[in-house]
C-alpha cells in the first residue's frame, strides 16, 4: 500500500469535503448561509450526531436547529451548498428529538460513507475546540469567532488562535522471527481480553521516527527496526492526528508490558487476529472506525 492509495486510507482520512477554505474570511458567512434554504447542517450533541440509517448522517435546515449552538464552516456539497455544523455541549437531552437516534464518531464512524465519515470527524474535531477554546490562553479575555468559525481573535490582547491538533504515532509491531506474528497490547484502562496498536504522542521537538522507538520501547520493551509509514487519520479524542506505522521488532523475546499503561502485551498469530477480525473468540480488537483497525487488517491480509 502507499500513502496515496485513497482505497485503503483509514475510515476517517479520505478527503470527501469542499472545505471551501478560501471563503472563511467572507464577512457574514454562517449568518448568509443559515438564510439560504439550500444549507444543510449536522448538529453535534457532545460527541453524537443525529442518524439518518444505520449507516448515514441526518443533515438538517439551518432553521431545525434549536438555539445555543456553536456554528462553523464544513465547506460546500457538489451542488455548491454550504455545509455547517451547529455543536452543543454533552447533555441528557439532546438538541431535538430523532427517529434514528443519535451515535458518536466512535461507534459509527468506521460505517459511513466517506463524505459523512469525512463530515463527523470535521465537525466533532473543530466542535470540541468551539467549546473548549473560548478564552484566550494568553491573557484569559473572552475570544471573539472569526473566519466562519475557523479562528478566535482575542479583543484584550489582539492574538489570534486556530484549532489546535496534537500528533500521535500508532505502531503494529510484526516479529523479527516470524512473518505470521503481531505484538500487541492491552491498556491498563481496558479490560484484559482488549488488545490494540502501541500508540504516544508526539513530544516537543522530537520527530515521529524518534516517537515511534521511544513509546514502544517504553510501552512494550521492543526495540523496532524497518519503521514504515502506513498513513494518518484525525482521531478527535480530543484533538488527535494519528500516524501509523508498522515496524519490526528486533528482539521477540524483549517484549514486557511496562506495568503502568500497558498491562499485557502478547504475540498474536495471523490465525487469531483472522479470528478476532471476524469478531470470534474472546480476543476484541479495535473498532473500524480506529486505524488501528486498519493497521491491524492490513497486515493480517498482506497489505504492502
Amino acid at each position: 500500500m502507499t500513502a496515496s492509495d485513497s482505497t485503503r486510507l483509514p475510515p476517517l482520512a479520505a478527503a470527501a469535503v469542499d472545505r471551501a477554505p478560501d471563503e472563511r474570511a467572507t464577512p457574514g458567512l454562517i449568518e448568509t448561509a443559515r438564510a439560504d434554504a439550500a444549507t444543510r447542517v449536522l448538529v453535534l450533541a457532545g460527541d453524537a450526531a443525529p442518524l439518518a440509517g444505520t449507516a448515514e448522517l441526518r443533515w438538517v435546515a439551518p432553521d431545525a436547529v434549536p438555539p445555543g449552538a456553536e456554528w462553523a464552516l464544513l465547506g460546500r456539497d457538489e451542488a455548491g451548498g454550504a455545509l455547517l455544523t451547529a455543536v452543543f455541549e454533552k447533555a441528557e437531552t439532546k438538541p431535538f428529538d430523532n427517529p434514528g437516534g443519535w451515535a458518536g464518531l466512535r461507534a459509527i464512524g468506521g460505517a459511513l460513507a466517506p463524505h459523512d465519515a469525512g463530515a463527523f470527524v470535521e465537525a466533532l474535531s473543530l466542535g470540541r475546540w468551539l467549546l473548549e477554546a473560548r478564552f484566550c490562553p494568553a491573557c484569559g479575555a473572552l475570544t471573539m469567532l472569526a473566519d466562519a468559525g475557523w479562528s478566535r481573535r482575542c479583543p484584550s490582547c489582539g492574538r489570534q488562535h486556530f484549532p489546535r491538533t496534537d500528533p500521535a504515532v500508532i505502531v503494529a509491531i510484526t516479529s523479527a522471527q516470524d512473518p505470521d506474528l503481531l505484538l500487541l497490547g492491552s491498556n491498563a484502562l481496558w479490560g484484559a481480553e482488549r488488545f490494540s496498536c502501541f500508540a504516544g504522542f508526539v513530544e516537543a521537538g522530537e520527530s515521529l521516527e524518534a516517537a515511534v522507538q521511544r513509546e514502544v520501547a517504553e510501552e512494550s520493551g521492543i526495540q523496532v527496526a524497518a519503521v514504515e509509514y502506513r498513513g494518518s487519520q484525525a482521531w478527535p479524542y480530543p484533538r488527535s492526528l494519528m500516524l501509523g506505522f508498522l515496524a519490526t521488532a528486533s528482539d521477540d523475546d524483549a517484549a514486557r508490558a511496562d506495568g503502568e499503561e500497558i498491562a499485557a502485551v502478547r504475540w498474536f498469530s495471523r490465525d487469531s487476529i483472522g479470528a478476532a477480525l471476524a469478531g470470534e473468540g474472546d480476543v476484541v480488537l479495535p473498532g473500524r472506525a480506529s486505524i488501528a483497525h486498519r493497521l491491524i487488517s492490513d497486515w493480517y491480509a498482506g497489505v504492502e
